[in-house]
């Protein structure tokens, strides 16, 4: 009795101690494809397909354990993926500060701190820079403020008593960015930086030219 009922005991435990080691695989791979889900979010279809195939895994581990192992702890383990599958929320509608570059073709994203509008109101913004225009967003991607880069004729930082500014100069406006915080200088120079990168050199004046005008 007691050699029939050792070896049933022993096959339940290894598979106990299987099914603890795929589950504790399972969540750490889980935990390193978070990032990866939360991106997969963004895409409506690829979005919905992972919630498909999540569903039909789950329902897979219900089925199956039942029917081959007599495994309660599978079945609840696809029973929680199969209504995880059910619950989860529909795909991200956000546009980013990133998706908006795309649209408009920026080549980057920068820090803008706050700029003064027409009405005299500060705003923070991000400056999105490309080749032709620099466009200032507000925190909720609307744009306040179109530069075209070939209206650009200076563009330099520099501190004053509480902050570092930014200062655009243009034909017949100067636009000044204002940033505060430990990181002040840090985002004025990269947005400075940045601007000068897309600003077209001026070309020099050749001395034949300059002496035929003369």
């Amino acid at each position: 009795m007691d050699s029939t009922a050792n070896p049933a005991a022993s096959q339940t435990a290894n598979a106990l101690a299987r099914l603890q080691k795929m589950l504790i695989g399972a969540l750490f791979a889980g935990v390193l494809l978070v990032p990866k889900i939360l991106n997969l979010r963004r895409d409506e279809r690829s979005w919905t397909a992972f919630r498909v195939l999540l569903g039909i895994a789950g329902a897979g581990f219900v089925i199956l354990p039942l029917a081959f192992w007599n495994s309660w702890l599978a079945a609840i383990a696809g029973l929680a993926m199969f209504l995880t599958a059910a619950l989860l929320p529909p795909a991200l509608t956000i546009v980013t500060a990133d998706d908006k570059a795309r649209e408009l073709g920026a080549l980057v994203v920068v820090n803008g701190g706050k700029t003064r509008m027409a009405n005299g109101v500060s705003v923070p913004v991000r400056l999105l820079v490309g080749t032709e225009n620099i466009w200032a967003l507000d925190a909720h991607l609307h744009t306040r403020l179109i530069i075209p880069v070939a209206e650009v004729s200076s563009v330099y930082s520099e501190e004053t008593e509480n902050n570092w500014v930014v200062r655009l100069r243009r034909p017949n406006s100067v636009e000044e960015f204002a940033y505060r915080g430990v990181f002040a200088e840090h985002f004025a120079k990269v947005t400075e930086n940045t601007i000068r990168g897309v600003m077209r050199p001026s070309l020099p004046v050749h001395p034949k030219a300059r002496a035929a005008s003369a």
